[in-house]
Parts: structure tokens; sequence; C-alpha cells
């Protein structure tokens, strides 16, 4: 993890996701054509902000935290480039839910 991904703390209650790879090989050893991957909507939380304010100002805890594994909508984000890497940036309501580990 880079020093400047440690210092960057998203605001209020949004969260910076690190996209999963595309896999490029099929599981028997075959290279797939860029026409022929599927975009991955899942990814990785490394950074999560303090949580939203509520109309009374008292603060709204995120559920989310870092190296929980969501699933992410296929639009939507910001784009983020953190020492040339990319990561997307979400508000935690657009986050479409947590993949648990059985």
């Amino acid at each position: 993890m880079s020093k400047l991904l440690k210092k960057f703390v998203p605001l209020f209650n949004r969260v910076l996701v690190e996209k999963a790879a595309v896999e490029t090989k099929t599981a028997s050893g075959i290279l797939l054509p860029e026409s022929a991957q599927k975009a991955l909507n899942e990814g990785k939380i490394v950074a999560v902000g303090a949580g939203g304010r509520a109309p009374d100002g008292s603060r709204i805890t995120m559920d989310l935290k870092v190296g929980d594994t969501v699933l992410l909508p296929e639009y939507g984000g910001q784009k983020v480039k953190l020492d040339d890497a990319e990561y997307m940036l979400f508000n935690d309501s657009d986050i479409l839910g947590v993949l648990e580990n059985n």
C-alpha cells in the first residue's frame, strides 16, 4: 500500500474502492481476447469516510469498512488516480451490497 493511499481519507459518506482485476485467462489456460473479457462489478474497499450527517447534526455511521468486498453499480463513481494506481470513489449509498465469504 502506498504512502499516499494511507494519507487519503474520503470525506463524509464516501468510500474508495479498488476494482477487481479482469480475468484474462480461462481456468484451462486459454488467453481471452479483450472483446470476450467481462468487466467485473466488484471491488475491495481501501478507505472509508467518517460518515454523513443527519439533519439534527449527529453523525450517521458507515456500514462499510476497509477490506470489505463489495458489489458495484455498472456505471457511476469517480475515477481517482493515486501513485499510478486507479481507484473509484463512491457514495456509500451507491454500493449495491457486501460479498461475504462462506
